[in-house]
């Protein structure tokens, strides 16, 4: 398991019904994350265009939160 320092990037899409979507990295990049990686945030729903926290892990996000908020600390399985 390759586990990259968490990223910081922007909301560009969020699917409220599934908790998918996309973020833009600082970095330029766009990466997509699952319904699986929002539901650990605890938050409700995101909106386009906030700043949030990402852990990626084997080049997939495993946690996605608010900016200010810290992210789960426990591994998935």
């Amino acid at each position: 398991m390759m586990a990259v320092p968490d990223v910081q990037g922007t909301v560009a899409t969020f699917a409220r019904d599934t908790g998918g979507g996309t973020v833009l990295l600082d970095s330029g990049a766009e990466l997509s994350f699952d319904g699986n990686a929002f539901a650990r945030s605890g938050l409700r729903m995101l909106r386009l265009g906030q700043r949030v926290l990402l852990r990626v892990v084997d080049g997939r996000v495993t946690a996605i939160t608010h900016i200010s908020f810290p992210l789960p600390q426990d591994p998935l399985p």
